[in-house]
């Protein structure tokens, strides 16, 4: 963080868009969520873009949308106590605050590696043991959110969560599932199955 280039400082391109700029800053806030002065750098960074691009909008360059903030100027709470998310049009429901600090909005790059994971496990779950998938799903789970924010606990828990929940639903899904396949598949391994597919969507969309 100790460039003075506010581009390079959040890991972006000057072509960037104002959407992979705040996806950038957001990220990077999370992951020195305990170093109060690196958030400073960032935030000082996000600034100094912001002001460059507003900048060029007064000069006819570029247009700024709508809704751009300064990291100083919270977004204003709506008397329901919901803000909107950033870069959403008029006309989009508005989202609870607790929910914007759960979801993430990961890029596609940062997709493609667990989606490649749990898809290799559930390739495991349905030609060997699905409960060593499932063994090797909550591994992953835990490493991939543990990787976001570096809590622990709060990893294991959401993981925890997950698990539950995918084999709750999993398990009646794959015994009414399974008798109706044209190949032999067993009713734990679409268990397994779905509830790996529970473990990607939560490493991946949630913080």
């Amino acid at each position: 963080m100790s460039d003075r280039n506010p581009y390079t400082q959040l890991g972006v391109s000057e072509n960037a868009t104002f959407e992979e700029i705040q996806s950038h800053r957001n990220r990077l806030m999370a992951e020195y969520s305990g170093d109060r002065k690196r958030q400073e750098n960032i935030e000082a960074a996000y600034d100094a873009i912001l002001m460059e691009r507003l900048r060029m909008r007064q000069e006819g360059k570029i247009k700024v949308p709508e809704g751009i903030r300064f990291a100083e100027n919270p977004p204003e709470v709506a008397d329901r106590g919901t803000v909107t998310l950033p870069g959403m049009t008029k006309g989009w429901p508005e989202a609870p605050p607790w929910l914007m600090q759960l979801l993430d909005t990961p890029e596609t790059q940062e997709l493609l590696w667990p989606a490649l994971s749990f898809l290799g496990l559930s390739a495991l779950a349905l030609v060997s043991t699905p409960s060593l998938a499932l063994a090797f799903g909550v591994a992953l789970c835990l490493y991939f959110l543990n990787r976001k924010q570096q809590r622990f606990a709060r990893a294991f828990g959401i993981t925890l969560i997950a698990l539950i929940a995918g084999l709750s639903l999993g398990a009646p899904i794959g015994s009414w599932l399974a008798p109706q396949m044209a190949i032999a598949i067993s009713a734990e391994a679409i268990a397994a199955g779905f509830t790996l597919f529970v473990f990607w969507l939560t490493s991946s969309f949630l913080r």
